[in-house]
């Protein structure tokens, strides 16, 4: 195999791959890179036996053949050569891949591709398009609240399904970790066939990577064991959560009628600040809100205590609630209006926030008891 390559181009897809690829690993292979030139195209692969991501990029192909060698060094290598630069890759021997580029000479580590393992492709199915651009907000919007407890492994990931509402078809996402649930839609132009399924955490933070940096229409097609995605020369196939995502429509209140409307920049600054006197990870805070004046407070035996006020729209009845700062500040970074608004019932019953700017995202919190 030979192949010449132009750094950067080799360099983004190399970055690809540094998510997926363990840098630890009892199965040798599963730490290298595939790059395959045959049949007149060139390939990089890699996989963790749960998920594979398959790149095609430019570059010359002055002679076939298929070798892996470490990601991680490969990727560190290139990553360290001037932009722009022209690298020449060729493979001496079985055990031995060479990389040139101007007066650099590496020798890199071989393994036969023989035992590389490729995932079938047997994703069936018309594939769902989507602009990517779209999707990721769609992902950005729920992300944050999948949750990292692994006894509850369905939770461990984001819920993609189809949705209708007054016979409009939609793509919804949710994701809750038991204190907090956010959930987002586009809408679907026509009716296609799309399993329900749970997109593992590190497929989703992956895809969100590779999103970041196009533009351009993506296809999703979605078995009950596997989930493929094909944007541009990229595909990336990953099998999906084995198990059953709550019925979320139970938790996400209806008859919250008490609605407080507060500036989101002055709410979020507050809040990171007031969280200064909290040394406890939950960053707990107490919410009073009064008619048009929503005080903020924290109560912390070795850090201090302290109180600020914020102006807003408000003529509901007093209320007293304790949050999670976190959440709150998680939330906030996801609301595009200037304004988020807050819809609480009672103490102890969990708040639905709303996005003025989109109507098709919500994210419930549920609250917590401060003294």
């Amino acid at each position: 195999m030979e192949l010449k390559l132009n750094r950067d181009l080799f360099l983004k897809s190399l970055a690809h791959i540094q998510g997926i690829v363990e840098k630890k690993n009892t199965i040798p292979i599963l730490s290298n890179v595939l790059l395959d030139a045959t049949n007149g195209k060139i390939t990089i692969s890699a996989t963790d036996l749960d998920i594979i991501i398959i790149e095609v990029i430019k570059g010359e192909i002055i002679e076939e053949g298929a070798t892996t060698t470490t990601a991680q060094v490969i990727y560190d290598l290139v990553r360290k050569l001037p932009s722009g630069s022209e690298i020449l890759i060729s493979q001496k021997n079985e055990g031995q891949l060479s990389l040139i580029s101007a007066k650099s000479n590496f020798n890199l580590k071989c393994l036969s591709p023989k035992d590389f393992p490729v995932t079938q492709d047997d994703v069936e199915g018309e594939a769902l398009s989507i602009n990517s651009s779209v999707f990721l907000k769609l992902l950005n919007k729920t992300k944050f609240a999948i949750s990292n407890d692994e006894t509850r492994h369905y939770l461990n990931g984001i819920y993609l399904h189809k949705t209708t509402e007054n016979n409009q078809l939609y793509l919804s996402s949710v994701a809750t970790d038991g204190h907090r649930l956010s959930k987002s839609r586009i809408v679907l132009d026509k009716d296609v066939a799309f399993e329900p399924v749970i997109l593992p955490k590190k497929t989703l933070f992956e895809l969100v990577t590779i999103l970041q940096e196009e533009n351009s229409e993506l296809k999703i097609t979605a078995s009950k064991t596997k989930i493929r995605f094909s944007l541009n020369d990229i595909t990336l196939i990953s099998k999906v959560i084995d198990g059953r995502f709550p019925d979320y429509s139970k938790v996400i209140p209806t008859n919250n009628d008490n609605k407080i409307t507060v500036n989101l920049s002055s709410f979020i600054s507050t809040i990171d600040r007031i969280n200064s006197l909290s040394s406890d990870r939950k960053g707990t805070l107490k919410l009073i809100v009064n008619k048009d004046i929503l005080k903020l407070l924290v109560n912390d035996p070795s850090a201090g205590d302290g109180v600020e006020e914020i102006i807003l729209s408000y003529s509901g009845p007093d209320l007293e609630i304790g949050f999670n700062s976190k959440y709150l500040i998680d939330v906030g970074g996801v609301i595009e209006d200037k304004n988020l608004m807050i819809y609480a019932k009672d103490p102890s019953s969990p708040v639905l926030i709303h996005d003025p700017s989109d109507i098709n995202s919500l994210h419930v919190i549920m609250p917590m008891r401060v003294a």
